[in-house]
């Protein structure tokens, strides 16, 4: 399983997420969708959310491990069809490299024009962007891109190391999940409760374990009491700490008023340094997602290794 994890990495760093490839997620959400349109009405939303959950991310595991259980059975000259299909499955689950490459796209895109910074920031984060301004627009990105280093890549990876490839299947349903139904706006405050606590259990460890990895590769030992400070403030259980590590790296604020749905949400403020962020902060960012990731990797692979 170690060689599917590191064939699977390379994969995910030189292919990232291609448009021409269909992508298990995006089957996920049709599950999901469907299930949304037929279930979210009337009475016991919540139950009726929960069991939705519950069923996609139990059959997400089953049906990815009878896969590789029946293609283990399936004799191949070298290397074994269960290896090759855990590795695609590994790529398909790791989300670092295309995220990336989105964020580096807001801050190009901003610099060419407000209007292009908020349609380009409208692609990876889930709030209203048609107000945001410049600055708005640059912390959305990299709140998203440290979120994303838990959720993207550190959780699935996480994930993998404890229940294998179909552990880590099932991870992607669990976000998936959170992604469209787990917000406490009036649609989906009952529906999605259940897939919502799912996913905050699923990321804590993650959340905190993606935090320490970007305060070592940083070199800044001195940051964990401001992400024990901050980390808890965030309206999320999880993703104030991968955001306050990476707020005390680039020394920034996080946080404020936003609009999902059309609903206001107010976030309490990471930091207390609110400073103008440049391309700068950007690539300083990306840096420490890469290495990060890479000493995550580094890690699974020696566990499965030995």
């Amino acid at each position: 399983m170690h060689i599917a994890l590191i064939i699977g990495w390379i994969m995910d760093k030189l292919l990232g997420d291609p448009s021409w490839l269909p992508h298990p997620i995006v089957y996920f959400g049709k599950a999901i969708a469907f299930g949304e349109r037929r279930l979210n009405n009337g009475a016991r939303r919540r139950l009726k959310g929960g069991v939705l959950a519950v069923s996609l991310i139990v059959a997400v595991y089953l049906i990815t491990w009878l896969v590789l259980h029946y293609a283990s059975m399936i004799p191949m000259p070298g290397i074994s069809l269960s290896v090759v299909i855990s590795a695609v499955l590994i790529f398909f689950c790791l989300a670092g490299t295309t995220l990336v490459k989105e964020v580096r796209m807001v801050f190009e895109a901003l610099d060419r024009s407000l209007d292009e910074g908020r349609q380009q920031v409208a692609r990876i984060v889930g709030r209203d962007t048609s107000q945001l301004d410049a600055q708005e627009i640059r912390k959305a990105a990299l709140e998203t891109l440290a979120e994303n280093l838990s959720d993207g890549v550190i959780a699935p990876l996480f994930w993998l190391l404890l229940l294998g490839v179909p552990g880590m299947m099932a991870y992607k349903m669990v976000n998936t999940l959170d992604s469209m139904i787990g917000y406490r706006t009036e649609r989906y405050r009952q529906f999605g409760t259940v897939a919502a606590r799912i996913d905050d259990v699923a990321n804590y460890l993650p959340a905190r374990i993606t935090a320490l990895l970007m305060i070592l590769v940083a070199l800044r030992p001195q940051l964990i009491s401001f992400v024990w400070k901050y980390g808890s403030k965030h309206a999320s259980p999880n993703s104030g700490y991968p955001e306050s590590a990476l707020a005390g790296i680039l020394n920034c604020q996080f946080g404020g008023t936003h609009t999902y749905f059309g609903e206001v949400i107010e976030k309490p403020f990471i930091g207390n340094h609110d400073r103008p962020l440049s391309i700068n902060d950007m690539r300083r960012a990306c840096r420490i997602n890469l290495w990060a990731e890479i000493l995550m990797v580094i890690l699974v692979f020696a566990a499965m290794a030995f």
